[in-house]
């Protein structure tokens, strides 16, 4: 049985009529997590996560026709039961799982299966097929237990403090940027860019308690920031914006910091490898426990990643597809470049 096929629109479901985070224009998308390449602009309805519809709404439009559901809530769409669980990527991030007639397919979007506190764990389903990303399939990606590395944020800070430096974190404004807020919260009053406070308001509608921020305006004088903790968007890295913080340190927020010979740094001070992604030992640990007959590798390191898995006893294919070009791919393009 096909419950799913890769087209040119997206994954596409032909029983349901319905298609998975597509990125042409479609009837009805179902959306794994508020990332915009995963969710895209144009589809005529919308159905995700309670948490991922106010994403939707402040990334996209405020006229989207979104319809939201809980965890585990079982929708049937033309005789395909459909249920989101959480895939522990970010708020609301969700793994999408098909049935139809005893068949399961599950399509993870992106995961990790650390708690990073904020986000709803990760949570195995178990399936027929299984459609999972790779962004760091490569032994040599192995993250630190979330604690650990609050802690090295944390510590960074202080050293920051007694060198009268103000510390600036270089983070995603989703998921990222929120984790660095509650690593750092405590520790002195956090300034963050519009773009990241913009999304905070997202968190704070679904009921998620952040650490009390400003919003600075960055077109006039920031001087009242000296000292503080400030969090940016990568985009903004070697930009006038950073270059107008006073004594300032920098450091990158992103699993590409793991292996030092990648770190291209130019004037950024430090690197701490925080992800929102599966380490290599994280994306096996939740492979195996889906027991799928058939793995469909997507986006990140396909190749490698795919051929490992069919040397350890697993059926699997890489497909193509236009994520990636989001998230902590845009974020080593923007660091390397």
């Amino acid at each position: 049985m096909k419950l799913i096929t890769f087209t040119n629109k997206g994954i596409y479901c032909p029983q349901g009529k319905f298609y998975i985070d597509p990125w042409r224009p479609v009837d009805l998308a179902v959306i794994t997590h508020g990332h915009a390449d995963h969710a895209r602009w144009g589809m005529k309805k919308y159905l995700c996560h309670h948490f991922t519809k106010p994403i939707l709404h402040k990334r996209i439009s405020e006229d989207l026709e979104v319809q939201s559901v809980e965890y585990g809530e079982i929708i049937n769409i033309n005789g395909v039961k459909v249920s989101l669980h959480p895939a522990g990527h970010i708020i609301g991030s969700a793994q999408i799982r098909l049935e139809y007639k005893g068949y399961v397919s599950v399509v993870s979007g992106d995961y990790k299966v650390q708690d990073d506190g904020l986000s709803t764990p990760f949570e195995l389903v178990k399936c027929n097929e299984f459609v999972t990303e790779s962004t760091f399939g490569l032994p040599i990606y192995n993250w630190l237990e979330v604690p650990d590395l609050n802690k090295k944020l944390q510590n960074w800070v202080l050293r920051n403090q007694e060198n009268q430096k103000t510390s600036v974190f270089i983070g995603y404004s989703l998921g990222k940027a929120q984790r660095v807020m509650k690593a750092v919260e405590g520790m002195g009053k956090i300034h963050v860019h519009y773009s990241i406070g913009k999304l905070n308001k997202a968190f704070e509608e679904v009921g998620i308690v952040l650490p009390d921020y400003e919003i600075p305006d960055f077109r006039e004088s920031i001087k009242h920031v000296a000292g503080d903790i400030v969090i940016v968007p990568p985009a903004l890295l070697d930009s006038n914006v950073i270059k107008k913080i006073p004594d300032a340190a920098t450091a990158i927020c992103s699993g590409w910091m793991q292996v030092r010979g990648a770190r291209r740094w130019r004037s950024a001070d430090a690197g701490f490898p925080m992800s929102d992604h599966a380490d290599w030992k994280g994306l096996l640990q939740a492979i195996k426990a889906t027991e799928a007959e058939i793995v469909h590798v997507t986006h990140g390191q396909t190749e490698v990643f795919s051929k490992y898995l069919n040397e350890i006893g697993f059926k699997s294919d890489v497909e193509e597809t236009l994520y990636g070009d989001d998230d902590e791919e845009k974020e080593k393009e923007i660091i390397e470049n």
